[in-house]
């Protein structure tokens, strides 16, 4: 009897852990993938990169995600038991509250296991993997993101190559619009037969764009005419293109690094891996009492005060974090404080109802 009951609340767990991690992670993915494209789009990033990129980082979004499609999965699935009285048929039976947690905590030291893993090994080496495809990007000129046959904003320029040939050496019937900063206003339209790249010559590395066989035009305000300028070459000084990293070095290395290193921003990154799956056990202990809802209530009655307290005990843990890396905070003291207010809150929760009954029955029989 009690296995057939574990499985089915299992079961009823991890369906609903598995739908809201699902749509927490499509959501995220979504956004993240909307942010990349509009970086492709400006040309801070080539396309080619971001399939790469997404799929790489999809172990550090389920680090974040699978904790809180877990204590999600714990209210909404256990409530709808409570409403559909199926809980007080399962006590009335003989289950215990201990019993109740015991069956919960199985699964949930299986997804502990699972985000320690990605946490401590997978989620790193996928941060690495990130970092090394945005060097690579940081290695290419503004042009080699440019789109034939497209009018694209590049460095703050608007450039259109009506062809690109040889292995996108050369750049054929081009078109460049920049604002001209010897006086203000003013605009710069120039316009190309061909255009390569030059290597760099110097110590720094500095590239040219080289035009052959164009015209450079102008625009002066409040001038009724172009002042045109004819060429044989003309050089354009290449701006390296910085695409917007959102990896840091700390988050990218192993965790065997970081277990040797002595400064606090690696042992603050340490403790925020090892974080991701301690709080899995306290969140289990939160959710429990309050996925325990009257049919009268419904299901979702506390829904929204649970999603607080965990986003609570989530900021609480990225600030402390935060502490500990600028020197705020001894790393002896890091983030464990934060488990153990919330262990606290979250034991105060679990044994209010049981200490609630006790003193009813005092009463009772005192009177």
């Amino acid at each position: 009897m009690p296995l057939i009951i574990f499985r089915y609340l299992s079961r009823q767990l991890l369906q609903v852990m598995l739908a809201v991690t699902s749509i927490v992670l499509l959501i995220i993915m979504s956004g993240r993938f909307v942010n990349y494209l509009a970086d492709a789009a400006s040309g801070q990033l080539r396309a080619d990169f971001l399939l790469s990129i997404m799929a790489w980082r999809i172990p550090d979004f389920l680090v974040m995600i699978l904790p809180l499609g877990l204590f999600l999965g714990i209210i909404l699935s256990y409530g709808r038991l409570y409403v559909d009285n199926e809980m007080s048929v399962l006590s009335a039976c003989g289950m215990s509250r201990g019993q109740l947690l015991r069956m919960t905590l199985i699964p949930a030291l299986g997804v502990a296991l699972v985000v320690g893993i990605l946490s401590l090994f997978i989620a790193p080496m996928g941060m690495k993997k990130v970092e090394m495809i945005f060097n690579q990007q940081d290695s290419l000129t503004e042009f080699d993101t440019l789109v034939s046959g497209r009018f694209q904003t590049v460095g703050g320029r608007v450039t259109y190559a009506e062809d690109l040939t040889n292995e996108r050496q050369i750049m054929e019937q081009v078109f460049i619009a920049s604002p001209d900063d010897r006086q203000r206003g003013s605009m710069s339209l120039l316009l190309a037969e061909t255009a390569h790249i030059e290597a760099p010559k110097d110590k720094e590395g500095q590239r040219y764009l080289l035009l052959n066989q164009g015209k450079r035009f102008e625009l002066i305000p409040g001038a009724a005419s172009l002042r045109e300028t004819g060429f044989d070459t003309y050089g354009i000084r290449m701006d390296e293109p910085r695409a917007k990293k959102e990896v840091s070095k700390e988050q990218s290395l192993p965790t065997s690094m970081l277990l040797q290193s002595g400064s606090p921003s690696h042992a603050a990154e340490l403790q925020w891996r090892i974080s991701l799956p301690l709080l899995i056990p306290v969140i289990v202990l939160l959710a429990l009492p309050l996925a325990q809802v009257n049919p009268r209530q419904g299901r979702y009655a506390k829904l929204l005060p649970g999603i607080l307290l965990y986003l609570m005990y989530l900021a609480l843990l990225m600030s402390a974090r935060g502490a500990v890396e600028d020197g705020r905070l001894s790393p002896g003291i890091g983030l464990w404080w934060v488990h153990g207010v919330f262990l606290m809150i979250a034991l105060a929760l679990y044994c209010f109802e049981p200490a609630q009954r006790f003193l009813t029955r005092r009463r009772a029989k005192n009177a």
